[in-house]
């Protein structure tokens, strides 16, 4: 029988033992998936490894690799050709509109139809340039050099909106878990007040319903801690989600964000250098670009053209078969320089109607800049008068802190001496959490409206330049 127990208590250590190392082994994977961040790691960190700010930066390389295209064409051309065929001659005298059915047959017309085939070769290359073409190739160029600005104003845009999404994260992170220590601390003053209520009660010093009503003030703090942990574990998610790593948990340290705000904000700059602005101007000038190069496109075409080429038939000049192998390659060749002019006449209507439908399209993209400017300024006032009342609100919590804390004491001191009533307690202490998470969130809301006025001045450097410089004064 103890054989038997023995047998069971090894099997259980064992499970045990298996347990605790898988329990280790979970612990230790679970801390190297934990990432610390400051905000400003926070931000380097998102515009490194969000997908949208590598998409747009991939755009910018194409737009460049456009530019690369347009210039190509001041380049000659060269066509290089190499044919063998085996066919009949059965030529016939007439014409033929141009078509891509029809082959060509060059040669004298037979007498009569044959069914036979001869080999046939041809082979030639041709050098063809354009040294003149008024100015047309220039605006593609420039029209593709304007796309590209575009795309960089674009990517700089998509970085601004990634790094302000990351602040704003990181901040309601921070806000949230400033929520959690307060309402935690809410619960534990509840906890000790409500045992010593309970006390009381149990000598008979106090009335049943004391508490009762302590245990439930005590829930209702419990229920409140319970949805600032789920809002702060919300904010988690949505943090890790904009840094590119949702699979991991995301920690943020609090360093001076906590503390007091600059005093100072960052200097003015104007709304023109926002990258919004900056997208939408781009946008303007890359329609007067194309409406040039369609000024440019109604003029003649010119041509330098130099031709080599060779032709081999098996069917000689009185349309007698050679047989053989005859006409596998060229035995005939030939050369020819010159210039070559085109001019498209009743293309003027197509180009006129295109200019109209671009011409159109630059008035809306200004009408758009003009929109975006207005837009950015109203955005920047309001910004900036957010922070002004951000900055008075922050004045007075502590005040309003100092206030309910020393409230909550004395009111606790008066219910312990009979002098004040439960209720009396409660209400100190409802106002005293309020302060706590009033004063946390207030110093809060001024650096998160320092970086409204910055992202609305389109760069946060200046933000996090303060914030480096707070950090170095502290």
């Amino acid at each position: 029988m103890f054989a038997h127990h023995r047998g069971y208590w090894k099997t259980g250590l064992s499970v045990a033992l298996l347990l605790a190392m898988e329990t280790t082994l979970s612990a230790q994977s679970d801390l190297q998936k934990t990432k610390v961040f400051t905000l400003e790691e926070a931000v380097e960190f998102a515009l490194k490894n969000y997908p949208a700010v590598r998409a747009s930066l991939e755009r910018v390389r194409a737009a460049q690799a456009g530019v690369g295209v347009a210039r190509t064409s001041y380049l000659p051309r060269t066509d290089l050709l190499w044919q063998s065929n085996r066919a009949t001659d059965n030529n016939i005298t007439g014409l033929t509109i141009p078509n891509s059915v029809i082959a060509p047959i060059t040669g004298p017309v037979p007498l009569s139809p044959s069914n036979r085939s001869a080999w046939g070769s041809a082979s030639g290359l041709l050098f063809s340039w354009e040294p003149l073409d008024f100015g047309y190739r220039g605006a593609r160029v420039d029209a593709a050099r304007a796309a590209q600005n575009r795309a960089a104003a674009e990517a700089s845009l998509t970085r601004l909106d990634v790094s302000v999404a990351t602040v704003n994260a990181y901040l309601t992170l921070l806000a949230a878990e400033q929520t959690v220590r307060a309402a935690q601390a809410d619960v534990e003053r509840r906890e000790t007040f409500a045992k010593s209520v309970h006390v009381l009660v149990d000598n008979q010093l106090r009335a049943g319903a004391n508490a009762s009503r302590a245990d439930a003030e005590l829930a209702r703090a419990r229920v409140n801690l319970a949805r600032a942990q789920q809002q702060a574990a919300t904010s988690r998610a949505q943090l890790a989600d904009i840094l590119g790593i949702a699979d991991q948990v995301v920690e943020v340290r609090e360093s001076v964000l906590v503390g007091a705000p600059p005093a100072s904000a960052p200097a003015a700059a104007s709304v023109a250098l926002n990258p919004f602005a900056q997208v939408q101007h781009a946008r303007v000038q890359e329609e007067q670009s194309l409406v040039h190069a369609l000024d440019r496109s109604y003029y003649p075409k010119l041509y330098l053209q130099s031709v080599v080429m060779g032709r081999g038939s098996g069917v000689d000049a009185t349309g007698k078969f050679l047989g053989g192998t005859e006409g596998l390659g060229p035995d005939r060749a030939n050369w020819a320089a010159g210039l070559s002019v085109t001019f498209p006449v009743f293309d003027i209507f197509s180009i006129k109607s295109k200019k109209a439908v671009e011409a159109g399209n630059e008035r809306a993209e200004e009408a758009r800049y003009d929109q975006a400017l207005q837009d950015l300024t109203g955005q920047l006032r309001k910004a900036q008068a957010s922070l002004d009342g951000a900055r008075k609100v922050a004045e007075n919590t502590p005040l309003e802190l100092d206030a309910a804390r020393t409230t909550e004491t004395q009111e606790r001191a008066r219910y312990q001496a009979g002098l004040a009533t439960l209720v009396d307690v409660a209400d100190s202490q409802s106002l005293l959490v309020q302060a706590e998470i009033d004063d946390a969130l207030a110093r809060l809301a001024v650096w998160q409206n320092l970086a409204a006025v910055a992202a609305a001045q389109g760069d946060l450097g200046p933000f996090l330049q303060s914030l480096h410089a707070a950090q170095g004064e502290k």
